[in-house]
């Protein structure tokens, strides 16, 4: 049977339809943009997007990021980062910045990346596992009122500061920590520059 392609103008449908879902995200609530909703949109919000991008990683603190957050990483309520909140007009400034998640009836008000050991979350500090927290804000344990998860949540001149790389401005949403190829790669695969001593994120996985 013979292979039927795609004619240049399909692809080219699929091409706008791509860069539209990565620049809109879920911000069209499902409901396509008209052209000139689009438009506007873009006016809007590109370029508050690349002067206020919030950059999210995993790590040990002072030293490797062990875990770079992009739009599809997913949160201790099980909630995607694209899901939370993940952009503002003017950035907060207390520390550390939530982000709360803005799927309807999740009580997270915090971005919480939580690392895995193949496809099973890794126990928490406390030894209890991710289901025995609460969804809520301060993620405390049911069982003996604990949590010591920890996502670092910054702007890029506070990322600029720690030595991490910012990357290139892009129009894309919640692209949290990712700037390259080279930040899909985890911990000591990723061979972009690290702040203080490159410490082997196995470390911060065997501490939680």
């Amino acid at each position: 049977m013979a292979r039927k392609g795609l004619n240049k103008s399909a692809l080219k449908a699929v091409d706008d339809y791509w860069e539209y879902t990565r620049i809109v995200g879920e911000d069209d609530g499902g409901n396509l943009f008209t052209p000139e909703q689009y438009e506007e949109y873009r006016r809007k919000v590109l370029p508050q997007r690349v002067q206020n991008r919030l950059y999210v990683s995993f790590g040990v603190p002072g030293g490797a990021d062990c875990k770079q957050i992009g739009p599809e990483t997913q949160c201790f309520c099980t909630h995607r980062y694209k899901q939370h909140k993940t952009e503002w007009e003017v950035v907060p400034s207390e520390r550390p910045l939530a982000l709360p998640c803005r799927v309807k009836g999740c009580l997270c008000s915090a971005f919480r990346f939580v690392p895995l050991v193949g496809s099973s979350p890794v126990r928490c500090r406390c030894k209890h596992q991710l289901q025995d927290h609460r969804e809520d804000a301060a993620h405390l344990c049911k069982k003996c009122n604990s949590f010591i998860f920890r996502t670092l949540v910054e702007t890029k001149q506070e990322r600029e500061a720690r030595g991490q790389p910012a990357g290139k401005g892009v129009p894309y949403a919640a692209m949290g920590g990712l700037t390259g190829f080279r930040s899909l790669l985890d911990g000591y695969l990723n061979m972009e520059a690290s702040s203080g001593n490159n410490v082997p994120c196995k470390v911060q996985l065997v501490n939680l």
